[in-house]
């Protein structure tokens, strides 16, 4: 803005400039105000030029000094067990927001948790409204392409979950064919089954992928296997559900936006916190240690 207002002064001076010019006869009446507008240009266009290098200076500030500066690490996250969900008192846990806590603590800054709409995960993050994505987000193409990304941290796979009752007609995918899924809007499980010409509904949160198979209102779903190991069957709230065959394998990373020195930052502090075996506790805590990758 200070820039725009800047060229416009100058603007504005110039074509007063060339108005008196064209009013005026004589030669010492021209020349004066010609000297007098040349030096207001000059300063306008300093005055433009270094609010154009202020602008420049606050476009190449680093991510953790912008961070650092507001006090906060926004974090994007969806209602996603073990790495993101709420406890009793409304707070949120879990593998991944545990240890989004402890980065945020080293950076000196408090950690923000805020629901987002995991299509528009790269939006929100390239709008300044959070700051890292991070929600055991699988490290695809789509993604590595448009996120800066810290390395891979757990291995994950997205896997099918239909009622118990018929989980044995379900053990290849040749048999899945018939079935309606229902998916997580932009995730790798959305891809899968987009791979596999299925036929599915997007929903907002695997959790809601979840909801709809229970009701019945769809025949399967696609979720990520770390969250099928802690929400469906014996002991969990969907006991009538099951996972049956595994679709792919993936790998799990923190997106940041691209050029970001976060991810950097983050990659050191995996490695230091896997070395004292802080990593793998907050694992242990969620039941997830059988899928850290070493750091």
């Amino acid at each position: 803005m200070k820039k725009w207002m800047a060229v416009m002064l100058a603007g504005m001076m110039t074509a007063a400039s060339l108005g008196g010019c064209g009013s005026t006869g004589s030669t010492a009446e021209t020349e004066a105000p010609a000297e007098e507008t040349g030096t207001a240009e000059t300063d306008a266009s300093d005055a433009a030029s270094e609010d154009a290098a202020a602008e420049d200076s606050a476009a190449g500030e680093s991510d953790m000094a912008y961070v650092q500066e507001k006090g906060t690490l926004v974090v994007g996250i969806t209602d996603f067990a073990p790495m993101d969900y709420k406890d009793e008192n409304g707070e949120w846990i879990g593998f991944d927001a545990d240890m989004a806590k402890a980065f945020a603590e080293s950076l000196g800054v408090e950690a923000e948790f805020v629901e987002i709409d995991w299509d528009n995960k790269i939006l929100e993050l390239d709008g300044k409204t959070i700051d890292c994505v991070w929600n055991g987000m699988t490290l695809t193409e789509d993604v590595l392409s448009a996120m800066e990304c810290s390395n891979a941290y757990c291995n994950n796979a997205q896997v099918v979950i239909v009622p118990a009752d018929v989980a044995d007609q379900y053990q290849d995918e040749e048999s899945l064919a018939d079935l309606t899924f229902a998916v997580e809007a932009g995730s790798a499980g959305e891809e899968q089954v987009q791979a596999l010409g299925l036929n599915y509904t997007p929903v907002t949160a695997q959790s809601d992928a979840l909801m709809e198979v229970a009701a019945g209102t769809s025949d399967a779903a696609v979720i990520d296997s770390l969250m099928a190991a802690a929400m469906v069957g014996e002991g969990t709230g969907y006991e009538e559900l099951t996972y049956t065959i595994g679709l792919n394998s993936e790998e799990y990373g923190v997106g940041f936006r691209k050029g970001s020195d976060l991810a950097a930052a983050l990659n050191d502090f995996f490695a230091s916190s896997y070395a004292d075996g802080t990593m793998e506790s907050v694992a242990e805590t969620y039941g997830v240690q059988a899928a850290l990758i070493e750091q």
